[in-house]
């Protein structure tokens, strides 16, 4: 066996590994041996050589091995058609039939770092960690045989892939060009350009939460602020909602929500500005006795932190849009807010919407707790993969 075969990490003894995570971090390592390279598959031993597991490494990251099996295994062909079949095999169980779903998310599905999308006939690949991005080629042909699709694109243009040393592009590897087209996602007609849409193209992981928030949007006035392509706007509209309203710092958001509302034929108001901004404007509004108050208000922001130095002031930002939306519902109105950041936690988050009904002050009845959508599954012994969180909040009038 070669030097390079043996390669490996000893981990030290508090590493979070041994409370059953799969990421070692650099301070966790207590020694290298072998001489492993970014992008090899290494072994994990803990300080007393007992082995813990097989891993891909990446020095240049912050998280320099991610374990993908507790057995020695290789990265090979074998490997990926069993695992890529599992996690298309658990979508079809969940959500069967269909046709845009995240088919493979990174370790939820034992692939760190491989996120897999399909849209109707299409895939969208990012390889988000360089043992991934080497074995493209092998991804791409088991795809190829597994799905058999119509085109498959590269979206290796995250902000991530810097850390990794990963090369940021976009490009159809495989098959042909997707041009602009029509997909359904929950009875809701998108208008999808696969090589520019946010994220892979869609947010999937809310599709189910749009429909479970337009269950209260009948005969109601709709405000849907960081709208994107406008999911809540367009769902809110479809269920009959007396008035829509989306907000969107992006132009090119905005025009592709005016795009969706004309396939769905629905009627929302497009307005391109800063939601802290277009909500303080209303709050003034509504003082002058120029604007009526609204019945639902949708939040559903980027994330406001992407570490844990940011959380506090994330937590600032999100208590200041929860206190200037309770201020612009009216009496029995409801609230439905979201955070996708895994650094704030559910806790934390319901703590900052409760600083802001008190601050406010406001009574809030809970409705519905919401999470992401079942193609991104959760995994007990990694926190990081329940990320999306989301409440849905009733302003009860005399309180």
């Amino acid at each position: 066996m070669s030097s390079r075969a043996m390669a490996g990490l000893f981990i030290s003894p508090r590493a979070r590994i041994f409370q059953g995570h799969d990421w070692v971090y650099g301070t966790e390592v207590r020694k290298v041996y072998g001489n492993p390279q970014p992008g090899d598959v290494i072994s994990l031993k803990d300080f007393k050589d007992r082995f813990l597991g097989s891993a891909i490494y990446n020095p240049q990251s912050q998280i320099v091995a991610r374990r993908f099996s507790r057995r020695k295994q290789g990265l090979d062909s074998d490997f990926f058609f069993r695992r890529i079949g599992q996690a298309i095999e658990l979508r079809n169980k969940t959500l069967p039939g269909e046709t845009l779903t995240r088919l493979v998310w990174s370790e939820s599905d034992g692939l760190p770092g491989l996120i897999v999308d399909r849209y109707a006939d299409f895939l969208v690949v990012q390889t988000l960690t360089l043992a991934m991005e080497k074995r493209l080629h092998i991804i791409l042909n088991v795809l190829e045989e597994l799905l058999n699709p119509t085109g498959i694109i590269v979206r290796n243009d995250s902000p991530m892939l810097v850390a990794e040393g990963i090369e940021q592009k976009v490009y159809v590897a495989r098959g042909k060009e997707p041009q602009p087209f029509i997909a359904t996602g929950r009875n809701i007609q998108f208008m999808l350009d696969l090589s520019t849409g946010q994220k892979t193209g869609l947010y999937l992981d809310q599709l189910d939460n749009y429909a479970a928030v337009a269950e209260f949007a009948k005969g109601r006035r709709v405000l849907d602020c960081f709208c994107n392509q406008g999911g809540f706007a367009l769902a809110c509209a479809l269920a009959g909602a007396a008035e829509v309203t989306a907000v969107d710092v992006s132009q090119d958001a905005m025009d592709a929500v005016a795009r969706n509302a004309k396939l769905n034929n629905v009627q929302i108001n497009c307005i391109t500005d800063n939601a802290f901004d277009f909500l303080k404007k209303q709050a003034n509004l509504v003082r002058e006795g120029g604007e009526r108050k609204w019945d639902l208000i949708i939040l559903d922001p980027p994330s406001f932190t992407r570490n844990k130095k940011s959380v506090h002031d994330a937590m600032r930002g999100y208590k200041e849009i929860h206190l200037r939306a309770m201020k612009l519902l009216a009496p029995g109105g409801i609230l439905s807010t979201f955070c996708c950041s895994h650094h704030a936690g559910t806790e934390l988050f319901r703590d900052s919407i409760l600083q802001a009904a008190i601050d406010a002050p406001a009574t809030l009845r809970l409705l519905k707790q919401h999470g992401q959508r079942p193609d991104h599954p959760i995994l007990l012994n990694i926190p990081e993969t329940e990320y999306l969180k989301g409440f849905t909040y009733e302003l009860l009038a005399g309180r």
